[in-house]
Formats: structure tokens, sequence, C-alpha cells
């Protein structure tokens, strides 16, 4: 077991038996931000996703007493998250929405005015490649790459297998570098 997934295991611990409001505030803050993006990137409002993450977060505290019964707490909240954007999305007249307005944040260590420019104009690049991605492609993309989810964690909240996780991401990453290669003339 790793580090983060130990402290996770604590935190939960905490909440559950000693109803910890510390606790449960590092649980938040660990994952109301992933919750929200991986929301928006569904139901494409800041709005909606910032309630389904704060909806999430306060089930997570109401039912604090079971969360020792849950093997993974963050896939957990992940898929209630998926889950309650898919339902608002259906309340929604059935009004489809595609994931091409995700964020994506890359950031970059610089040291110089020159480097600051150049890295941000490949970080645009590279935000414009994931945004033409397909949409299961970028959101896998998105769960592993900015999220730090595992591939199992992502398969389990987006309901398909580690195998389709792992074609995506290879699908993802061959698209980006060829795109970069292209761009930039490394070919």
């Amino acid at each position: 077991m790793h580090k983060s997934t130990t402290d996770l295991s604590i935190i939960v611990h905490d909440i559950a038996l000693h109803n910890s409001e510390q606790a449960y505030k590092q649980l938040f803050n660990m994952l109301f931000g992933p919750l929200k993006r991986f929301a928006v990137s569904i139901i494409k409002s800041n709005e909606l996703a910032e309630e389904i993450a704060g909806d999430v977060m306060i089930t997570l505290w109401r039912n604090r007493v079971q969360l020792l019964s849950i093997q993974n707490i963050k896939v957990y909240a992940f898929v209630m998250a998926k889950n309650t954007a898919l339902n608002m999305l259906k309340k929604q007249s059935g009004n489809m929405v595609s994931l091409d307005e995700t964020n994506i944040d890359i950031t970059f260590d610089s040291l110089t005015p020159e480097q600051i420019l150049i890295n941000e104009e490949f970080k645009k690049s590279i935000e414009l490649i994931v945004q033409a991605l397909p949409p299961r492609c970028k959101m896998v993309f998105k769960l592993v790459k900015e999220d730090n989810l595992s591939y199992k964690e992502v398969a389990q909240i987006l309901d398909i297998s580690t195998k389709t996780v792992d074609a995506q991401l290879v699908t993802a990453i061959k698209r980006i570098s060829c795109a970069i290669k292209s761009e930039y003339n490394l070919i």
C-alpha cells in the first residue's frame, strides 16, 4: 500500500470512528477539486459540478459510520459523482453533453522569461491536442494523468475494463505525441 492510500485509510478511520471534523476537512481538500473537475467534464456546468462535488462530500460525512466498509473511498466518491451527474443529465430532457470543454492544467517549473513564454505556448498546444481527443479517451487521460488515479480505479469509475483504460491511454498518448512531433517538426 503506498503512502497516499495509507493516509486516506487513516483519514477515513478517523472520520468513521471518531467523527473527526479535522480528518473530514483533509478528505474534503483531497477530493473536492478532483470530483468537481470530473463532474464538469460530464455536466458542462461549473455551478452544477460544484453542487455535485459538495453533495458527494456531504453524503460521505452523513454516512461516515459506514465508511470503513467501503474498500476504496476515492473510487466510491468518483462513482457517486458520475452517477449524480448522469442523473442530472437525464433530468435535463436528455440533452447529451460532449466532453470537449474539459480543462487540463499542465504546469512547468520555469526559470527565465523566455522559458515561461515557451512553456505557456507548449502548454496551450498540449491543451488543444487533448481537447481534440475522443471523449472517452480524454476522460481516461484526465483521470489517470491529472487526478492520478490508477487504471483499476478509472476502470471502476467508468465501468470499463483495465485493458480498455490502458488502450484509451495509449491512444491518447500516441495522438498527443504525434501531434506534438508534427507541430514542432520533430518527425
